[in-house]
Protein backbone atom coordinates (compact mmCIF):
# COMPACT_ATOMS: atom_id res chain seq x y z
CA UNK A 1 0.00 0.00 0.00
CA UNK A 2 0.63 3.85 -0.40
CA UNK A 3 1.28 5.42 2.67
CA UNK A 4 2.46 8.61 3.73
CA UNK A 5 5.52 8.47 5.74
CA UNK A 6 8.13 10.24 7.84
CA UNK A 7 11.48 8.79 9.41
CA UNK A 8 12.50 12.11 10.84
CA UNK A 9 11.03 15.04 13.00
CA UNK A 10 11.18 18.39 11.06
CA UNK A 11 9.37 20.27 8.07
CA UNK A 12 6.70 19.26 6.00
CA UNK A 13 9.49 18.14 3.31
CA UNK A 14 10.55 14.66 6.01
CA UNK A 15 7.47 13.39 4.96
CA UNK A 16 6.88 11.16 1.52
CA UNK A 17 5.42 8.71 0.01
CA UNK A 18 6.71 4.92 0.67
CA UNK A 19 5.04 1.44 0.32
CA UNK A 20 4.30 -0.57 3.02
CA UNK A 21 2.99 -3.90 3.27
CA UNK A 22 -0.86 -3.90 4.09
CA UNK A 23 -2.13 -4.38 7.53
CA UNK A 24 -3.27 -8.11 8.63
CA UNK A 25 -6.44 -7.87 10.82
CA UNK A 26 -6.04 -9.64 13.84
CA UNK A 27 -8.70 -11.23 15.81
CA UNK A 28 -11.13 -8.35 17.15
CA UNK A 29 -10.18 -6.10 14.00
CA UNK A 30 -11.13 -4.16 11.37
CA UNK A 31 -9.34 -3.36 7.92
CA UNK A 32 -10.10 0.08 6.31
CA UNK A 33 -9.65 0.62 3.00
CA UNK A 34 -9.05 4.42 3.47
CA UNK A 35 -10.57 7.22 0.91
CA UNK A 36 -10.25 10.57 3.61
CA UNK A 37 -8.26 11.41 6.22
CA UNK A 38 -7.19 14.96 7.43
CA UNK A 39 -4.44 16.66 8.23
CA UNK A 40 -4.62 18.14 11.35
CA UNK A 41 -2.57 20.35 14.01
CA UNK A 42 -2.26 16.93 15.94
CA UNK A 43 -0.59 15.75 12.74
CA UNK A 44 1.73 19.14 12.75
CA UNK A 45 2.66 18.65 16.49
CA UNK A 46 3.51 15.37 16.24
CA UNK A 47 5.64 16.19 12.80
CA UNK A 48 7.63 18.81 13.85
CA UNK A 49 7.65 18.20 17.56
CA UNK A 50 6.06 21.41 18.25
CA UNK A 51 4.96 20.31 21.78
CA UNK A 52 3.19 22.69 24.46
CA UNK A 53 5.93 23.92 27.25
CA UNK A 54 6.78 21.67 29.26
CA UNK A 55 5.68 18.19 27.50
CA UNK A 56 8.51 17.13 25.73
CA UNK A 57 9.28 14.21 27.37
CA UNK A 58 5.74 12.97 27.98
CA UNK A 59 5.90 13.65 23.80
CA UNK A 60 8.83 11.66 23.48
CA UNK A 61 7.34 8.16 25.03
CA UNK A 62 4.38 8.83 22.87
CA UNK A 63 5.95 10.00 19.07
CA UNK A 64 9.56 8.74 19.84
CA UNK A 65 12.79 9.90 20.81
CA UNK A 66 14.95 9.92 18.20
CA UNK A 67 13.22 8.95 15.53
CA UNK A 68 9.08 8.74 14.77
CA UNK A 69 7.68 5.59 16.78
CA UNK A 70 4.98 5.71 14.50
CA UNK A 71 5.57 6.90 11.28
CA UNK A 72 2.29 6.87 9.46
CA UNK A 73 0.75 10.00 10.41
CA UNK A 74 -3.21 11.09 9.75
CA UNK A 75 -5.68 10.71 13.13
CA UNK A 76 -8.81 9.66 11.35
CA UNK A 77 -10.01 7.88 8.20
CA UNK A 78 -13.05 7.69 6.25
CA UNK A 79 -13.43 4.38 3.71
CA UNK A 80 -14.86 1.09 3.68
CA UNK A 81 -14.27 -2.02 5.65
CA UNK A 82 -11.87 -4.19 3.52
CA UNK A 83 -11.91 -7.35 5.88
CA UNK A 84 -12.37 -8.20 9.64
CA UNK A 85 -10.45 -10.26 12.00
CA UNK A 86 -11.71 -13.42 13.78
CA UNK A 87 -14.90 -12.46 16.29
CA UNK A 88 -16.20 -8.79 15.16
CA UNK A 89 -19.68 -9.33 14.32
CA UNK A 90 -20.17 -5.20 13.74
CA UNK A 91 -19.04 -5.12 11.07
CA UNK A 92 -18.43 -6.45 7.73
CA UNK A 93 -16.62 -6.16 4.37
CA UNK A 94 -18.07 -3.25 2.29
CA UNK A 95 -19.87 -1.06 5.52
CA UNK A 96 -19.02 2.32 5.13
CA UNK A 97 -17.29 4.03 8.37
CA UNK A 98 -15.20 6.22 9.58
CA UNK A 99 -12.91 6.22 13.03
CA UNK A 100 -10.29 8.08 14.79
CA UNK A 101 -7.22 6.73 15.48
CA UNK A 102 -6.18 9.05 17.44
CA UNK A 103 -2.20 8.75 18.96
CA UNK A 104 -1.99 5.96 17.16
CA UNK A 105 -1.88 7.84 13.93
CA UNK A 106 -2.42 5.48 10.44
CA UNK A 107 -4.88 7.11 8.66
CA UNK A 108 -2.36 8.89 5.80
CA UNK A 109 -2.40 5.80 4.08
CA UNK A 110 -4.63 3.26 1.73
CA UNK A 111 -4.98 0.75 5.01
CA UNK A 112 -5.49 1.08 8.18
CA UNK A 113 -6.17 -1.64 11.24
CA UNK A 114 -8.02 -0.73 13.81
CA UNK A 115 -10.01 -2.18 16.69
CA UNK A 116 -13.52 -3.12 16.08
CA UNK A 117 -14.53 -2.16 19.82
CA UNK A 118 -12.79 1.53 19.18
CA UNK A 119 -13.81 4.76 18.13
CA UNK A 120 -15.41 3.72 14.71
CA UNK A 121 -18.93 3.85 13.73
CA UNK A 122 -21.09 4.04 10.11
CA UNK A 123 -20.04 6.84 7.93
CA UNK A 124 -23.61 9.17 7.72
CA UNK A 125 -25.29 8.55 4.63
CA UNK A 126 -26.17 12.14 3.51
CA UNK A 127 -22.16 12.53 3.41
CA UNK A 128 -18.65 11.78 0.90
CA UNK A 129 -16.05 9.96 2.67
CA UNK A 130 -14.16 13.50 2.44
CA UNK A 131 -17.05 15.60 4.49
CA UNK A 132 -17.75 12.68 6.69
CA UNK A 133 -13.72 12.72 7.82
CA UNK A 134 -14.35 16.31 9.32
CA UNK A 135 -16.50 15.07 11.88
CA UNK A 136 -13.80 12.84 13.34
CA UNK A 137 -10.75 14.94 14.95
CA UNK A 138 -12.43 18.49 15.74
CA UNK A 139 -16.18 16.96 16.63
CA UNK A 140 -15.07 13.65 19.06
CA UNK A 141 -12.77 16.14 20.62
CA UNK A 142 -15.45 19.07 21.57
CA UNK A 143 -17.93 16.82 22.01
CA UNK A 144 -15.90 14.63 24.62
CA UNK A 145 -14.70 18.20 26.24
CA UNK A 146 -18.41 19.59 26.34
CA UNK A 147 -19.37 16.02 27.74
CA UNK A 148 -17.34 17.17 31.26
CA UNK A 149 -19.42 19.79 31.43
CA UNK A 150 -23.28 21.07 31.84
CA UNK A 151 -24.09 22.81 28.77
CA UNK A 152 -27.90 23.77 27.81
CA UNK A 153 -30.41 26.34 27.43
CA UNK A 154 -29.04 29.08 28.36
CA UNK A 155 -25.72 28.22 29.21
CA UNK A 156 -23.08 31.03 27.80
CA UNK A 157 -19.79 29.52 25.72
CA UNK A 158 -16.88 31.33 24.38
CA UNK A 159 -14.89 29.49 21.80
CA UNK A 160 -11.69 31.15 21.53
CA UNK A 161 -9.98 30.08 18.02
CA UNK A 162 -13.62 29.38 16.36
CA UNK A 163 -12.56 28.73 12.95
CA UNK A 164 -10.19 25.88 13.15
CA UNK A 165 -11.45 21.77 12.96
CA UNK A 166 -12.15 21.58 16.62
CA UNK A 167 -13.66 25.06 16.92
CA UNK A 168 -15.88 24.83 14.48
CA UNK A 169 -17.26 21.77 15.36
CA UNK A 170 -17.22 23.32 19.30
CA UNK A 171 -19.58 25.83 17.82
CA UNK A 172 -21.91 23.58 16.06
CA UNK A 173 -22.13 21.05 19.40
CA UNK A 174 -23.11 23.46 21.64
CA UNK A 175 -25.46 25.57 19.31
CA UNK A 176 -27.46 21.82 19.52
CA UNK A 177 -27.41 21.88 23.46
CA UNK A 178 -29.13 24.91 23.29
CA UNK A 179 -26.06 27.38 24.62
CA UNK A 180 -25.68 30.94 23.38
CA UNK A 181 -22.15 30.89 21.45
CA UNK A 182 -19.55 33.87 21.35
CA UNK A 183 -16.38 32.72 18.94
CA UNK A 184 -13.14 34.28 18.88
CA UNK A 185 -11.88 34.48 15.41
CA UNK A 186 -9.68 36.70 13.07
CA UNK A 187 -12.31 39.24 10.69
CA UNK A 188 -11.92 37.11 7.80
CA UNK A 189 -13.59 34.46 9.40
CA UNK A 190 -16.72 35.89 11.12
CA UNK A 191 -18.88 34.71 7.90
CA UNK A 192 -17.52 31.63 8.66
CA UNK A 193 -18.18 31.32 12.40
CA UNK A 194 -21.80 33.07 12.10
CA UNK A 195 -22.75 30.67 9.56
CA UNK A 196 -22.09 27.62 11.83
CA UNK A 197 -24.42 29.89 14.75
CA UNK A 198 -22.35 31.76 16.40
CA UNK A 199 -24.54 34.56 17.99
CA UNK A 200 -22.11 37.23 18.06
CA UNK A 201 -18.38 37.23 17.19
CA UNK A 202 -14.71 38.80 18.61
CA UNK A 203 -12.31 40.12 16.20
CA UNK A 204 -8.87 38.96 18.09
CA UNK A 205 -7.03 41.18 16.42
CA UNK A 206 -9.33 44.66 17.31
CA UNK A 207 -10.35 42.92 20.50
CA UNK A 208 -9.17 41.14 23.28
CA UNK A 209 -12.38 39.10 25.50
CA UNK A 210 -10.39 38.62 28.15
CA UNK A 211 -10.03 42.63 28.95
CA UNK A 212 -13.89 43.11 28.49
CA UNK A 213 -17.09 42.81 31.51
CA UNK A 214 -18.42 40.00 29.44
CA UNK A 215 -18.66 36.66 31.70
CA UNK A 216 -19.57 33.18 30.41
CA UNK A 217 -20.31 30.01 31.85
CA UNK A 218 -17.82 27.82 29.72
CA UNK A 219 -14.80 29.22 27.92
CA UNK A 220 -13.14 26.40 25.39
CA UNK A 221 -9.59 27.13 24.44
CA UNK A 222 -8.85 26.06 21.15
CA UNK A 223 -5.89 27.91 21.16
CA UNK A 224 -3.55 27.45 24.25
CA UNK A 225 -3.35 31.08 25.06
CA UNK A 226 -6.32 31.48 27.65
CA UNK A 227 -4.89 29.97 30.92
CA UNK A 228 -6.69 30.15 33.64
CA UNK A 229 -5.07 33.22 34.82
CA UNK A 230 -5.89 34.81 31.78
CA UNK A 231 -9.47 34.12 32.34
CA UNK A 232 -10.67 33.42 35.30
CA UNK A 233 -12.36 36.44 35.74
CA UNK A 234 -14.32 36.13 32.49
CA UNK A 235 -15.74 32.40 33.73
CA UNK A 236 -19.18 32.78 35.83
CA UNK A 237 -19.15 30.97 39.16
CA UNK A 238 -19.40 27.44 39.13
CA UNK A 239 -18.62 27.78 35.45
CA UNK A 240 -15.68 25.79 33.30
CA UNK A 241 -12.81 26.52 31.22
CA UNK A 242 -11.78 23.73 28.78
CA UNK A 243 -8.11 23.95 27.77
CA UNK A 244 -8.01 21.88 24.20
CA UNK A 245 -4.61 22.75 24.06
CA UNK A 246 -2.75 22.83 27.25
CA UNK A 247 0.72 23.44 28.85
CA UNK A 248 1.89 21.37 31.56
CA UNK A 249 1.55 24.52 33.49
CA UNK A 250 -1.84 24.51 33.11
CA UNK A 251 -2.17 20.16 33.96
CA UNK A 252 -0.67 20.73 36.97
CA UNK A 253 -2.35 23.73 38.29
CA UNK A 254 -5.49 22.82 37.08
CA UNK A 255 -7.03 21.23 40.00
CA UNK A 256 -5.80 23.65 42.86
CA UNK A 257 -7.60 26.17 40.54
CA UNK A 258 -10.87 24.16 40.77
CA UNK A 259 -10.37 23.35 44.02
CA UNK A 260 -10.02 27.60 45.44
CA UNK A 261 -12.41 28.82 42.41
CA UNK A 262 -14.79 26.28 42.19
CA UNK A 263 -14.51 26.97 38.69
CA UNK A 264 -13.76 23.61 36.50
CA UNK A 265 -10.76 23.67 34.77
CA UNK A 266 -10.12 20.57 32.14
CA UNK A 267 -7.58 19.85 30.37
CA UNK A 268 -7.92 15.54 29.91
CA UNK A 269 -9.99 15.04 26.60
CA UNK A 270 -11.42 11.51 28.04
CA UNK A 271 -11.64 8.86 26.01
CA UNK A 272 -13.61 8.87 23.03
CA UNK A 273 -15.65 5.76 22.29
CA UNK A 274 -18.06 4.55 19.20
CA UNK A 275 -21.19 6.12 20.62
CA UNK A 276 -19.51 10.08 20.70
CA UNK A 277 -18.37 9.08 16.81
CA UNK A 278 -22.43 7.58 15.92
CA UNK A 279 -23.41 11.10 18.33
CA UNK A 280 -22.04 13.39 15.56
CA UNK A 281 -23.16 11.10 12.58
CA UNK A 282 -26.98 11.73 13.97
CA UNK A 283 -26.60 15.01 13.44
CA UNK A 284 -24.68 15.31 9.94
CA UNK A 285 -27.01 13.15 8.71
CA UNK A 286 -30.08 15.34 10.11
CA UNK A 287 -28.82 18.63 8.87
CA UNK A 288 -27.48 19.85 12.35
CA UNK A 289 -24.09 19.52 12.40
CA UNK A 290 -21.76 20.19 8.90
CA UNK A 291 -18.88 19.94 7.36
CA UNK A 292 -16.14 22.38 7.46
CA UNK A 293 -13.81 21.95 4.73
CA UNK A 294 -10.66 24.67 4.22
CA UNK A 295 -9.18 22.67 1.17
CA UNK A 296 -8.56 18.96 -0.34
CA UNK A 297 -5.49 17.94 -1.22
CA UNK A 298 -4.40 14.19 -2.77
CA UNK A 299 -2.62 11.95 -1.08
CA UNK A 300 0.05 12.75 -3.62
CA UNK A 301 0.14 16.53 -2.52
CA UNK A 302 0.59 15.31 1.14
CA UNK A 303 3.50 18.04 1.97
CA UNK A 304 1.69 20.97 0.81
CA UNK A 305 -0.85 19.68 3.28
CA UNK A 306 1.49 19.74 6.19
CA UNK A 307 2.70 23.07 4.69
CA UNK A 308 -0.91 24.73 4.67
CA UNK A 309 -1.30 23.12 8.30
CA UNK A 310 1.65 24.89 9.29
CA UNK A 311 0.65 28.25 8.89
CA UNK A 312 -1.69 27.93 11.18
CA UNK A 313 -4.45 29.60 9.32
CA UNK A 314 -6.48 26.73 8.05
CA UNK A 315 -10.42 26.96 7.87
CA UNK A 316 -12.28 24.02 9.64
CA UNK A 317 -10.01 21.03 7.73
CA UNK A 318 -7.88 19.85 5.84
CA UNK A 319 -9.06 16.58 3.95
CA UNK A 320 -6.65 14.25 2.47
CA UNK A 321 -8.56 12.38 -0.56
CA UNK A 322 -6.55 8.94 -0.88
CA UNK A 323 -6.95 7.85 -4.73
CA UNK A 324 -9.21 4.79 -5.42
CA UNK A 325 -7.80 2.27 -8.34
CA UNK A 326 -9.69 3.06 -11.57
CA UNK A 327 -12.63 5.41 -9.40
CA UNK A 328 -14.06 9.03 -10.03
CA UNK A 329 -12.69 10.06 -6.69
CA UNK A 330 -14.38 13.64 -7.25
CA UNK A 331 -17.19 12.15 -4.70
CA UNK A 332 -16.33 9.75 -1.81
Amino acid sequence: MTAAVYHRFGAPEEVRLEQRAVPTPRPGDVLIRVHASTVSVGDHRARARDIPAGLGVLAALGLGVFRPSRPILGMDAAGVVAAVGSGVTAFAPGDRVIASTGGAFGGHAEYVRLSADGPITRAPDTMSFEEAVTLVFGGITAQCFFAQVAIGPGTSVLVNGASGAVGTAAIQLAKQLGADVTAVTSGGNVPLVASLGADRVTDYTREDFTAGGDTYDVIVDCVGNAPFSRVETRINPGGALLLVISDLRSMLTSRGHTRRSGKLVIWNVGTPGAEDLAHLVRLADSGRFRAVIDRTFDLADIVEAHRHVDTGRKRGNVVLRIPQPGANHAHG
